[in-house]
């Protein structure tokens, strides 16, 4: 595969960058591009992924908020549905209709994006959604997320990353009694810097983890969607929060969820120093494009 392309998209309030991996005249209706999205990640986490996914045109999305994309007011809250409507402009610049494969708050967008705009994607692969609303823990884990926003504005991005970790690796209920643990022990930094323009903070600003889209309007979309979920990331009382959520979608969709190998961030081979089972993942992956 030749080295991907870059391109920019101008859309209200940001400029948007995406990498193309392939011929994009190559495509047809029934193998359109694939596009790979995540959020608040960009498109570096998917290197492992793209590189194992070599039989399709692929297209990796930098949100609006991270990565190469630009936003003029990088301090404000984003939400899911800014995301769909930056997702819907790709697509149009695409030619669209696209196959979606989407990872964590990528896979709200995703959801949020069908709903919105049915014609768009072919086969969505929304790993892992992280929405929380849908759980009967689902007003606990609200507050703690709007905590950890107040801990950002207050405290700066150690703290309030320190409560996010320990709230998505958490497993079971969460009550809202858990302490809040120390910066440190996730090798975060002790001091505030004085930035507040961290892109995972802006998505849960916007409520990113609490907002739920029209199920009904995707159940009725066109749009085969394919809910997947970690082998390792638990049952649906006993797993984190994302991969409960994910069979909680599912359910609302009546669909069966698919399992996907390793956890959460099953698809990374190192990025962020991560690594999951990249060629497992990628192998499933496939699998369920055939089946588009």
């Amino acid at each position: 595969m030749t080295d991907p392309s870059r391109h920019t998209l101008d859309v209200p309030g940001a400029t948007l960058s995406y990498l193309v991996h392939g011929d994009l005249g190559a495509t047809t209706p029934e193998s359109p591009p694939l596009v790979l999205g995540g959020s608040p990640m960009d498109a570096t986490g998917f290197a492992s992924l793209a590189a194992r996914i070599r039989h399709r045109v692929l297209v990796l999305v930098d949100p609006r908020n991270v990565g190469q994309s630009t936003r003029e007011d990088d301090t404000a809250a984003v939400t899911p549905e800014q995301h769909a409507e930056d997702l819907h402009a790709v697509v149009a610049e695409l030619g669209g209709p696209v196959d979606m494969f989407t990872s964590s708050g990528a896979s709200v967008n995703a959801l949020f994006l069908v709903a919105a705009h049915p014609d768009d994607v072919r086969l969505l692969v929304a790993h892992e959604p992280p929405m929380a609303a849908l759980l009967p823990d689902g007003d606990a884990i609200g507050r703690a997320c709007d905590d950890l926003v107040e801990a950002y504005d207050r405290e700066g991005i150690g703290p309030a990353m320190a409560r996010f970790i320990a709230l998505v690796m958490h497993r079971g209920e969460w009550t809202g009694d858990e302490p809040a643990p120390d910066p440190a022990m996730f090798g975060l930094p002790t001091t505030d810097d004085g930035s507040r323009n961290d892109g995972l903070m802006a998505n849960m600003r916007g409520e990113g983890c609490t907002r739920v889209p029209d199920l009904e309007a995707v159940r009725n979309a066109s749009t085969r969607v394919v809910m997947g979920v970690g082998q390792e990331s638990g049952g649906a009382e006993d797993g984190e929060i994302a991969g409960r959520a994910a069979r909680a979608v599912a359910a609302r969709l009546g669909v069966e969820p698919v399992v996907f190998p390793g956890g959460h961030n099953g698809f990374l081979g190192g990025e962020y120093g991560q690594m999951g089972q990249p060629d497992e993942f990628a192998a499933k992956l496939r699998e369920v494009l055939a089946e588009a």
